[in-house]
């Protein structure tokens, strides 16, 4: 008798295929002399449309809301229904004595294989494999240690409540929405509070009033200081007058007062979740959230270097810790030879501050893998993605950076003066960065009004000590000659725009950006990670994308015409992020036994009866600000003109046309002129490139132009540039609801 793996995507079932000798290929599965290794193509089965629970919800009314099936249907999706017949095949196989699920290791995962032995009838023994990495070495201790299915069906039961209750509240409350305003509206819980946060940050930033504040700054000896509060230590002040006058009587020589010298350690920054490192690989590379999870992922399935990508935990486990000196050496190439060799040599003393087995659940920090690295197999953005990774792994790995910071403290006349500066004794894990690196997550960009915002003032709150300064004539009671005394002014600045990702972070701790800080929101959220889980976020950022719920300029985020009058029609308690944070806490009390779906499904219920009751009795309004004189060539209706995430489009505003053109395209290629990035207007051979300067340049011209300089692409890149623009123009405007939306006629 055999065992049938089911896998969540082909790459993996490859690995595992070949670590169980299943050399044997076949239509959909490699066989084996013990195994079949068979894979779904993510979800193979999807809950049912309304429409396939009664004739009377083919027809979108409101008389119709809410829907609430008894008997829950789940469907065959239509595109990979080839895939599902052939594992169901296999299932049914006599020489099949159980099944290993090899699915991802998570929630989701779990559904995916769940979900196929459901639909499939299938009730044979079921084994689980629970591994963080797809290396060889990780495949075959798990398949020495695996775990009954048994130990899983919480976690389940868990899954199958996510997946209904997004369901009802996200059907209902979109045919609702859609009927009574007879637009294209949709809303979920998590989608929606996200689109409000956006929505409140930008109400603030419109609302901030700038005030100015002021600061003295004094040269003395070859030192900056910096007028300091004696009684608040603030180095600014909102008093003008009382700066003018501390000018205007300011003695010309200043008395050292106190003088303090003090070794310093800094630890390096944690280890990856999947947040930070999509937050920072958005700051440095410009990379969206989805773009760094795909990046991950391929890095983690395809070259097997990095470990599983959608984990919340920064730290790992006690029993990773015997692999650490492997997974050095495994990355010992290139630019990491050298400190990977070294630490690798040595000792490694787990500490708290990177292995703590509370504080990770199902996956622990992302790190490199025992796998021996190919960098020259790898992508430009691979590289970017893999080199933060090991960097930071190495660098926790590092010892301390020890300092020496030396303090002065004088005064002039009866007012206080503090300069400060830092001598590096010992770089430590500081080593592993270039010499200009700094801690992105310590840079608060995303903080509330009241920032400095003048850069004159700022610089002189640094480093007021050179270097290269000989200390050794400071002392308490020695007087300095004031060279120079300059009054510095700034004025607060409002919170900055979302970035992709800054928003990502906020997600996961939105707390700090809520102005209503009630004390059950803050606990719920905190005990469930923020809004969504790292599994979904980027989904989420994506989704109000195409929903054209919001749009960028530039690098910041904005809410967009059709955003903000969704948050006006949707009842208050989907714009809350305690009703996200409240669903989480309890699917994780289901996954663990300790709560029943059954329980939770009968309030969902409840509460939809009450959310389709609230937007019946809604007075509100919603019109479309965004049309244009352009008729759709398919169905003649006037089309709406949207900014989508890659540029701009028409599209008609009747969705069971589904009919979209492009317009413009934003791209990389760089104005001659001006040097900025220019937009790619037009079609066929009227494709041209303008930029905001007001250059123009036809795209063959512009190809003609780049070939001269040696720097532009063969035909086979430009043929895949072009592919690429029209697979992005063929997706779905808003993919979670494409499907409800396609025979809504308006």
């Amino acid at each position: 008798m055999k065992h049938l793996v089911i896998a969540e995507k082909p790459s993996v079932a490859r690995d595992i295929a070949r670590v169980l000798h299943c050399g044997q290929k076949s239509a959909g599965c490699m066989e084996g002399k013990d195994y079949i290794v068979t894979w779904a193509l993510g979800h193979l089965v999807t809950l049912a449309d309304p429409e396939q629970y009664g004739e009377q919800y083919k027809t979108w009314s409101m008389d119709t809301l809410p829907m609430l099936p008894k008997n829950w249907k789940l469907v065959v999706i239509r595109q990979t229904s080839w895939q599902y017949n052939a594992v169901k095949d296999l299932l049914f196989r006599k020489d099949v004595a159980d099944v290993v699920i090899a699915t991802d290791a998570g929630r989701e995962g779990e559904l995916v294989a769940r979900w196929i032995l459901e639909k499939s009838g299938c009730r044979k023994p079921v084994k689980r494999l629970w591994i963080s990495s797809v290396t060889d070495k990780a495949i075959r201790e798990g398949f020495a240690h695996l775990r009954p299915g048994k130990d899983y069906e919480n976690l389940y039961h868990a899954a199958v409540a996510r997946a209904q209750a997004d369901w009802v509240v996200g059907i209902n409350a979109t045919r609702a929405l859609t009927c009574k305003y007879n637009a294209q509206l949709s809303c979920g819980r998590v989608q929606t509070p996200t689109l409000a946060m956006i929505a409140a940050r930008e109400e603030e930033i419109r609302s901030f009033v700038p005030k100015p504040y002021y600061g003295l700054k004094a040269a003395a000896g070859g030192i900056s200081f910096v007028w300091t509060d004696a009684s608040s230590r603030s180095s600014r002040t909102f008093d003008k007058e009382r700066i003018e006058s501390i000018y205007q009587n300011a003695e010309k020589r200043l008395k050292i007062t106190e003088v303090t010298k003090k070794p310093k350690k800094s630890w390096s920054p944690a280890l990856y979740d999947l947040t930070a490192l999509q937050r920072e690989a958005n700051q440095r590379f410009g990379f969206s959230a989805k773009e760094t999870l795909n990046i991950m992922q391929r890095l983690y399935e395809s070259h097997k270097v990095l470990t599983y990508p959608r984990t919340d935990s920064r730290y790992l486990t006690t029993d990773i810790v015997g692999t650490l000196k492997e997974r050095l050496e495994a990355c010992a190439v290139g630019p990491y030879r050298k400190t990977a060799a070294l630490l690798a040599r040595q000792d490694i003393r787990p500490s708290k501050s990177f292995v703590n087995n509370a504080k990770v659940s199902d996956h622990h920090a992302i790190i490199p893998t025992e796998e021996y690295v190919r960098l020259e197999n790898m992508s430009s953005d691979e590289r970017k993605i893999y080199d933060m990774v090991v960097r930071r792994f190495l660098a926790v790995l590092s010892p301390a950076c020890e300092s020496e910071e030396l303090s002065v403290t004088g005064m002039i006349g009866t007012e206080r003066f503090t300069a400060k500066g830092s001598v590096i004794k010992n770089p430590g894990w500081r080593q592993v960065y270039d010499s200009d690196w700094q801690n992105i997550e310590d840079e608060d960009d995303i903080e509330f009004s009241g920032r400095d915002g003048a850069d004159d003032f700022t610089a002189g709150q640094g480093r007021g000590i050179p270097d290269n300064l000989d200390t050794a004539s400071l002392r308490p009671g020695a007087t300095l000659p004031v060279t120079a005394l300059s009054i510095t002014k700034g004025a607060t600045k409002p919170p900055a725009y979302f970035t992709e990702g800054t928003l990502i972070a906020a997600m996961e701790n939105p707390v700090k950006y809520l102005k209503n800080k009630d004390k059950t929101i803050v606990r719920t959220l905190g005990d469930t990670g923020g809004l969504g889980t790292v599994a979904t976020r980027a989904d989420i950022i994506e989704k109000l994308f195409n929903s054209f719920l919001m749009e960028k300029k530039g690098n910041e985020i904005h809410i967009t015409s059709k955003g903000r009058q969704l948050l006006s029609l949707v009842p208050p308690d989907l714009k809350s992020p305690e009703l996200t944070a409240q669903w989480e806490l309890r699917l994780q009390a289901i996954s663990r036994g300790k709560d029943s779906d059954r329980k939770f499904m009968g309030e969902i219920q409840d509460y939809t009866r009450r959310l389709i009751q609230q937007i019946k009795d809604a007075d509100g309004t919603f019109r479309h600000d965004n049309l244009t004189r352009h008729k759709c060539p398919q169905c003649g209706k006037l089309m709406l003109e949207v900014n989508g995430k890659h540029g701009k489009m028409l599209v008609c505003q009747d969705r069971e046309c589904g009919y979209r053109e492009t317009i413009s395209r934003r791209t990389n290629a760089r104005c001659p002129v001006c040097h900025k990035k220019m937009e790619l207007v037009g079609k066929g051979d009227a494709q041209r490139f303008v930029c905001s300067c007001g250059h123009k340049e036809k795209l063959s011209s512009f190809q003609e132009r780049k070939k001269k300089e040696g720097k532009g692409g063969n035909k086979r890149d430009v043929a895949a540039y072009m592919r690429k623009q029209a697979k992005e123009a063929e997706q779905p405007l808003n993919n979670a609801f494409a499907e409800a939306f396609k025979n809504l006629n308006l």
